[in-house]
C-alpha cells in the first residue's frame, strides 16, 4: 500500500520558529530495552556523549538562551556527565531543566544519589510510564518494570515531586494504536495510582509511537504496519501544524550533530544545512525561519489531537481524513 506524501498535506513549507527549547541526547546507552523506543537505546549501546560535546551544548545555551533544555536518551542519568551538565545549566538560570526518566533507573545500584540530585537542582522529571496497570506495562517493558516503576514514584514523591517539584508522566501506546484523549486519560491514571498506590504527578503526556526504528520492526514484523500508517494518513490534523516541536526545538544527537526533532535524530536526517551541522557551529546556522526536514513519519506528530514530547497539540475536532 502506498501513502500520500506528507508534504502533499501542506498548504506552505513547515519552517522553523525561534528555538525555545534544546533537547539533548545524552547516549543510547539504557537499563532498559522498551519495545516501542524509538532510539534503539539498550543496556548494550555505547554512544555516549563525551564532556567535550557537553560544553559545546552549553556554549550553544549560552547562545541560544533557551528557555527549555530537555534531556533524553536512552537513560541520560547513565552519562557520567549528567551531574555537571545539570548543575551547569542551573547555574545559567534556565527556566525548566527536563529529565526524560524511565524511573527504573533510580533504582539501580550506583544511582542511590539521583532523586536527591533532582530535587536539589529543581529538575522537572518526566517519566516514562506507558499504562498504569501491572501486566501492560510489563509486556511493553519487561517484567518486574512496572513494581520498580511504583517503587521509584513513591521516591519522587517523597523528595516533593508531584506537589513541591513537577513530576510529569508519559503515556506509549501498545502496539499499533493511537492514544486516546490525553485529559480523559490522565483523570483516570491520578484516580488509579492515587487509589491504588497513594502516588501524585502533576501532567500526563499522551505520545504517539512514531513508525520508526524498532517500533517499526515490529509493526513490520507484526504485519500491522500498512494498517498503522493508513490510520495515522486518515487522521492527519492541520490543526497540529503550529505547535509542533520541530517549529521551536532544535535535537542534539549525542555525537553533537543537530536535527530537527528527536524522531529525526533516530532517522539520520539532520538539519538542512551545506554540512553536517555540529553543535559546535550553532553560532553559523540558521535557526529561525529555516526549512524543517519532512518524512512520512510526521503523520505521527499531526494525526488526531497531535503528538510531541509535550503531549497532545490540539483538539481532534479539526482531524480531517484523506
Amino acid at each position: 500500500m502506498t501513502f500520500p506524501q506528507f508534504a502533499s498535506k501542506l498548504e506552505e513549507p513547515l519552517v522553523t520558529f525561534r528555538t525555545t527549547c534544546l533537547q539533548v541526547n545524552m547516549g543510547k546507552l539504557c537499563n532498559q530495552a522498551c519495545k516501542h523506543c524509538h532510539v534503539d537505546a539498550g543496556p548494550k549501546r555505547t554512544e555516549i556523549m563525551t564532556r567535550e560535546t557537553v560544553n559545546h551544548v552549553l556554549d550553544a545555551v549560552d547562545f541560544l538562551k533557551p528557555s527549555i533544555v530537555d534531556l533524553t536518551g536512552g537513560a541520560p542519568e547513565m552519562n557520567e556527565h549528567f551531574r555537571f551538565l545539570v548543575s551547569e545549566l542551573r547555574r545559567r538560570n534556565v527556566d525548566e531543566i527536563i529529565d526524560r526518566c524511565n524511573l527504573t533507573i533510580l533504582l539501580e545500584p550506583g544511582y542511590e544519589w539521583l532523586a536527591d540530585f533532582l530535587a536539589e537542582q529543581r529538575v522537572n522529571v518526566t517519566a516514562s510510564l506507558p499504562f498504569y496497570m501491572e501486566e501492560n506495562v510489563d509486556r511493553q517493558r519487561g517484567k518486574g518494570v512496572f513494581s520498580k516503576s511504583i517503587e521509584a514514584l513513591h521516591l519522587l514523591n517523597s523528595k516533593g515531586f508531584g506537589s513541591d517539584l513537577p513530576l510529569n508522566l508519559v503515556y506509549n501506546p501498545q502496539g499499533a494504536y493511537m492514544a486516546p484523549d490525553q485529559q480523559e486519560l490522565e483523570t483516570i491514571y491520578k484516580r488509579y495510582l492515587q487509589e491504588h498506590f497513594h502516588i501524585v504527578f502533576n501532567n500526563l503526556y499522551t505520545i504517539t509511537n512514531m513508525p520508526i526504528a524498532r517500533f517499526k520492526h515490529y509493526l513490520e514484523l507484526s504485519g500491522n504496519y500498512n494498517r498503522y500508517m493508513n490510520k495515522l494518513v486518515s487522521r492527519f490534523n492541520p490543526g497540529t501544524l503550529d505547535s509542533l516541536m520541530c517549529r521551536s526545538l532544535i535535537s542534539v544527537g549525542w555525537d553533537g550533530l543537530l536535527y530537527d526533532c528527536d524522531f529525526n535524530q533516530m532517522m539520520d536526517t539532520p538539519v538542512e544545512t551545506e554540512e553536517r551541522p555540529h553543535i559546535a557551529d550553532i553560532r553559523n546556522i540558521q535557526m529561525a525561519g529555516r526549512p524543517i526536514v519532512i518524512g512520512d513519519h510526521c503523520y505521527g506528530c499531526t494525526a488526531g489531537s497531535g503528538s510531541s514530547c509535550g503531549g497532545a497539540l490540539d483538539s481532534e475536532e479539526e482531524a480531517v481524513a484523506v
